[in-house]
This record gives C-alpha cells, sequence and structure tokens, in this order.
C-alpha cells in the first residue's frame, strides 16, 4: 500500500517531468543526426495531431520552436546557468549538472562550459530519457486515467475544469489522471511571466546527447514517478486535487515556480537549499519529512547509479533537478562521502550570488 505523502510535496518534483511528457502540452523532442538541428526541432504542440485549439487573447503565448538554422549562432551566444559540478576518481572525470523543467525561452540552450562538459562525456544520464520510445510510451499510459477510475466530486471537478480553461490547456488533459493533470498546470502556472515547461532544459540536454550520439540512461523509471504522484485511493486523490488547485487559484505556485526558475538561472544554490523555507509548501513538520523522502530521498539510488557508471570507466554528465544537488544530502555531497573529488564549477560570466 503507497503510504500518503502531501500533495504538494509529490508535486514539486513530478509536475515539470510529467507535462514535459504529455505532448498535447510540450513538444516533443525529435532525435537527428545533428546537435543544433535536435535543439531546434520542436514541433508546436499537437500541431500535427490534432486540430488547433482555439485561443482567447488573454490565453498565454504558446511556445516557439528554435530555427534550426540560427541555432548555431545562439549557441555561441549562450550564457551558462545553472549548477554544474565536476566529480573525479580513478583517472577520468563526470559531471553533475542541476536543471529546471520549465524555463525561458533564451535560457533554453547551454553555454559553453556547460556545453564543453556534455561533449567530454561518454553519456548522459537524466531522470527520465523522454526522448525513449519505451520510457514515453510507459510513462503516458502511467498518466492516463483508468476506464474505471471513480469521478472526482462534482465541486472538485468544477474547480479543475476551471483551471484548465484558465491555463488554455489543451482538452487532452483531461485524459489523465487528476493529479497529474493538476501536476501539468502547476508546471503550466507561469508560462505567462515566461516560463514554460516547453523550454525545460532537460528536454534540451536529451535533445543534445540523442544529436550528439552519446548513450542516454535513465537514473529513474516512470513507475516510480508515477507511485509518487498518483493514487488509486478516491479520498487521498481528491484530497491532492484539493491541495493543487489550492495553490493555482491562489497563484502561489506560479510565484513559486518562477522564483525557482530565476534562483536557478542565477546558480543560487544557497536559495535553492532553502527553497523548504520559502515556497510556501512546506508549514508543518511532517510535510518537511514527506519533502525530505520524496527529494533527498530519491538520491542516494541516484547516486549509486551514476557512481556504478563511473567507476566503470565511463565519463557520466548526470543532469537532474537542481533541488537534488544542493544540501548536505545532495548529490555533490553523496559522492564526495564515497570518495570523489568534487568541486562547484565556477562560471566565467557568472557574478557570485550566494
Amino acid at each position: 500500500m503507497r503510504l500518503p505523502l502531501p500533495a504538494a510535496l509529490r508535486r514539486t518534483f513530478a509536475a515539470g517531468l510529467l507535462a514535459l511528457a504529455w505532448p498535447a502540452l510540450v513538444p516533443a523532442q525529435v532525435a537527428s543526426p545533428s546537435p543544433s538541428s535536435s535543439l531546434a526541432e520542436r514541433p508546436a504542440a499537437t500541431a500535427t495531431a490534432q486540430a488547433p485549439v482555439p485561443r482567447s487573447a488573454d490565453c498565454p503565448p504558446l511556445p516557439r520552436p528554435l530555427d534550426p538554422h540560427t541555432v548555431p549562432q545562439a549557441l555561441r551566444r549562450a550564457h551558462d546557468r545553472g549548477l554544474l559540478w565536476r566529480v573525479e576518481q580513478g583517472g577520468h572525470t563526470s559531471w553533475l549538472y542541476g536543471t529546471v523543467h520549465a524555463a525561458r525561452r533564451d535560457w533554453m540552450l547551454p553555454g559553453p562550459t556547460v556545453l564543453a562538459a556534455v561533449k567530454a562525456s561518454d553519456r548522459v544520464a537524466l531522470e527520465l530519457d523522454l526522448m525513449d520510445p519505451a520510457v514515453m510510451q510507459a510513462l503516458q499510459a502511467a498518466m492516463r486515467n483508468p476506464a474505471d477510475a471513480p469521478p472526482l466530486p462534482p465541486e472538485l471537478a468544477r474547480r479543475l475544469a476551471a483551471q484548465r480553461e484558465a491555463a488554455c490547456a489543451d482538452p487532452s488533459i483531461a485524459q489523465l489522471r487528476p493529479e497529474v493533470q493538476v501536476s501539468s498546470l502547476l508546471a503550466l502556472s507561469a508560462r505567462r511571466e515566461g516560463f514554460d515547461p516547453a523550454y525545460g532544459i532537460d528536454l534540451v540536454l536529451d535533445g543534445l546527447a540523442h544529436g550528439l550520439r552519446k548513450p542516454v540512461l535513465s537514473l529513474e523509471s516512470p513507475e516510480q514517478q508515477m507511485r509518487l504522484l498518483a493514487s488509486d485511493d478516491p479520498q487521498e486523490t481528491a484530497a491532492d486535487v484539493a491541495a493543487g488547485l489550492a495553490q493555482l487559484e491562489s497563484h502561489a505556485a506560479g510565484d513559486a515556480l518562477a522564483t525557482l526558475a530565476t534562483a536557478w538561472s542565477d546558480g543560487r544554490a544557497a536559495l535553492l537549499e532553502t527553497y523548504p523555507d520559502w515556497c510556501g509548501c512546506m508549514k508543518t513538520p511532517a510535510e518537511r519529512k514527506a519533502f525530505d523522502q520524496v527529494v533527498a530521498g530519491r538520491n542516494p539510488a541516484m547516486a549509486r547509479a551514476i557512481e556504478a557508471q563511473h567507476r566503470a570507466g565511463h565519463s557520466v554528465f548526470a543532469a537532474v533537478g537542481a533541488l537534488h544537488l544542493v544540501g548536505p544530502q545532495g548529490l555533490p555531497a553523496l559522492l564526495a562521502a564515497q570518495g570523489f573529488k568534487v568541486e562547484r564549477v565556477p562560471f566565467p560570466s557568472a557574478t557570485p550570488a550566494d
């Protein structure tokens, strides 16, 4: 039996990846032999699969794909963002890179230091390789609402429909589990401020790795992701949806997402480490304990997977959500405890933010 966790905490780390995985909401990334073209070939969401959804004038702007002809020049102008660590042992080097799952369009392309680290690696490890058809198929299947699932209470269903309409979400989102609908809406909650899951850093790195013909590893499985997000207990589902709707209706979710993404862009590890203090989603000791379980609690398994690849002689570029890299239980600290030499890589254009 799955132990219940506060809804806001499960959604905190899962919302971005689940929104990225649903093609009705976010463009799919297409692999290509050319690194620059694989970064750029992001078709408009579902434009090739179904008729466009009518949009009112107050809808957030649709994500704009990169122009493949301008990607090489844009890469030369790109700035390093986020947090990067160099990990050394046994005479070779791996890297840990913190990402965000929703970002601004001009943050998408990696800067020179990050790009050099990707090129110097012989494989890339992500939470999920969303360009792997098997991973995507399994995740999308797990996200769909079962035909025999009990309906939400009428008032919750009405509020959820209102939030789908307010977000100008594609109607196909209603096919998802209610918790996943809320997660996707949370990931889309700061689009009016320019933060969109379609510009998520994970997908760009996924496309870059495939374009460079590097093996891409999933550090987790779709089943693990979904076990932490959705429930088959109607009462727990209703509680999760109610908590997420409260965040959406108060606009707290969008504010927290914008702050998180900006802290990532500025490389502010100290601010990210104090996320529980300012996100508004951890108001009780029990909620903080649950956050530790679903964020820091996932780190040991990811650290072991990265360590195993490195000890096998590989140079790994591991890119995961930035909250997994900060604090005493973050991946850099865990690998340092295993005897790795771990050091933060400074970015030439960055100013000290911490």
